[in-house]
């Protein structure tokens, strides 16, 4: 008995391609003997559809496309995702079909609501088990939340992985449902999105499953970027001793054949663990290029400073789309030391990628000359930094229209934070590469990528960061120490800790008050930042909804 995992790069919306990419599948598993192929959660139509799932139409569509699919099926029983809508009431689904018929269909149970999820908004919940059977052997279908049961959603005190313990309180529910039923195996469809230390936390829960019911689990997990979230892959399997017997790697796609001997699992091919940084940086390569390849984009343009954030950003994108798609743009300014622009055109030599460089030093003389009237008798102050830095953005955005590339700004979660950039200036973009990206984590990065091969130069690590706005100017001027900073925003932002909280760890009362009015202050700005990839349990983006009007002000007692 032989269960392919088809570990696929899904496209929200392209009912087309992603039954395509279905069948193709299907065959490669059938040309390897399986009976049975499971896909990830709404695979049909990609994962998270959003408010397409408002929509009637989209519904029939599916439906048309999920018929065409069937029909298409032959030989090998099929586990597909889809939204199905029942007069009126809609559904994440799972369909099982087989040489032309649906033979069954079940509805996900567990609906999450917490962090990047917002399923109550377009589903209604589900009942009953699922059971089917194939060469003597039944399957119960479960669909991702159903075997995590995180009923309660919370974000108070919340652990590195971003799970609390009252989120399993009540059990998980389906996956008993499918034991009582009948099953001896759970096949689970999942769509789960990446962040740091997210498979560890995988294992750990599907193993309490396996506990409560004494099945195995297939877990098949969805690959690829979707807008700020990037799903993982890294599909496997636990037999029914809690022992991982396949492991598929971490973003790309795959197949896998597990294969069963009764109902005990095969041992099989486990990928080997890598470390945090290669996951981080595989996370980011895997967001740009599928943020630029699905939309369209024939490259990428940003602004090269000779600083830490921009060569980082830099790699990224020719590791990502490939070198002769990045066009690196060096803008100096009469504050440019020349070891920056050195730098920087080492970097793009390095990586091969175009390289340009346009001084701004004429146009922010005319910005200054028009504006001579309005300032007269006022000092030079953040103004004629940020004008320096909007002339960038300027000049960034008027290629990007001539060529139809897309700006990816370098921007990482420190500033994002504390407001530490330009609106229209150095915000301005169309995809934060960096945006869930910590200062030291940045860092950490740069070094991984110079153990693949040397394209960052050591100096660009070692040297101050510096916005290079003002003579002699570093980013600590403003900010307090970046493992500090990044310390207590990990704590506020990533964890709800308090400022008291935060203030016992070991932390300065200035520090913390310091960073936080930052993070209240610069809330407007977020709003208006690109959109950018997710990599920690709460980014700046669908998991983060704070007010910009907030009288609230934390207490320390």
């Amino acid at each position: 008995m032989k269960i392919a995992i088809a570990q696929i790069n899904c496209t929200v919306g392209d009912l087309a391609g992603n039954v395509t990419r279905i069948l193709d599948f299907a065959a490669r598993a059938l040309a390897q003997s399986a009976d049975i192929l499971l896909t990830p959660e709404l695979a049909l139509c990609g994962y998270p559809p959003e408010d397409l799932l408002l929509r009637d139409d989209f519904y029939r569509d599916c439906d048309a496309a999920l018929a065409r699919l069937a029909a298409a099926v032959q030989g090998i029983t099929l586990v597909v995702g889809h939204p199905q809508n029942i007069d009126g009431r809609r559904f994440n689904a799972a369909s099982v079909i087989c040489d032309g018929r649906v033979l069954a269909t079940y509805h996900k149970h567990a609906l999450p609501n917490y962090m990047v999820f917002d399923e109550q908004r377009y589903f209604s919940p589900g009942e009953g088990a699922c059971v089917f059977e194939v060469k003597g052997i039944r399957f119960g279908v479960n669909i991702c939340e159903d075997t995590w049961a995180w009923q309660g959603p919370t974000l108070a005190k919340t652990g590195p992985d971003g799970r609390t313990p009252e989120r399993e309180a009540d059990g998980a529910r389906a996956p008993l449902l499918a034991r009582e039923a009948g099953a001896q195996v759970l096949l689970v469809l999942n769509a789960s999105p990446y962040h740091l230390s997210k498979q560890q936390t995988r294992y750990e829960v599907m193993r309490r499953r396996v506990s409560e019911t004494g099945m195995p689990i297939i877990y098949a997990n969805m690959v690829g970027g979707q807008d700020e979230l990037v799903f993982d892959g890294a599909s496997f399997v636990i037999d029914a001793g809690g022992a991982l017997t396949h492991q598929l790697p971490m973003f790309e796609e795959a197949l896998a054949v597990v294969t069963l001997d009764g109902t005990q699992v095969t041992p099989g091919v486990i990928t080997a663990p890598i470390s945090t940084e290669a996951e981080v940086y595989g996370a980011l390569c895997l967001g740009v290029r599928d943020y630029v390849g699905k939309n369209g984009f024939p490259g990428v343009l940003l602004g090269l400073s000779g600083g830490i954030d921009s060569a980082v950003t830099l790699a990224i994108a020719a590791d990502a789309i490939g070198a002769t798609k990045v066009h690196a743009v060096m803008m100096p300014s009469q504050y440019t030391a020349d070891i920056s622009q050195i730098d920087a055109r080492e970097e793009a030599e390095k990586l091969g990628v175009r390289y340009s460089e346009i001084a701004i030093r004429p146009v922010f003389d005319v910005f200054m000359s028009a504006l001579a009237d309005q300032f007269a008798g006022l000092a030079a102050d953040t103004t004629e930094e940020n004008i320096q830095a909007r002339v960038r953005g300027t000049l960034l955005m008027a290629m990007s229209n001539k060529t139809g590339a897309i700006v990816v700004t370098t921007g990482n979660k420190s500033e994002m934070g504390t407001g530490y950039a330009t609106l229209y200036g150095d915000m301005a973009g169309g995809f934060a590469v960096l945006k869930d990206i910590s200062k030291m984590l940045v860092y950490r990065l740069a070094n991984y990528r110079n153990t693949l091969s040397d394209v960052i130069p050591q100096r660009v690590i070692t040297r101050a960061p510096s916005a290079e706005l003002r003579p002699d100017q570093t980013d600590q001027d403003n900010l307090p120490p970046y493992d500090v900073l990044d310390a207590i925003m990990e704590a506020y932002v990533e964890h709800n800790r308090s400022p008291a909280e935060i203030e016992a760890a070991g932390y300065a009362r200035k520090d913390v008050e310091r960073v936080i009015q930052l993070l209240r202050i610069s809330e407007y700005k977020r709003r208006q930042s690109p959109v950018g990839i997710r990599i920690t349990p709460r980014g700046f983006g669908k998991d983060w909804r704070y007010p910009i009007t907030n009288k609230y002000r934390h207490r320390f007692d």
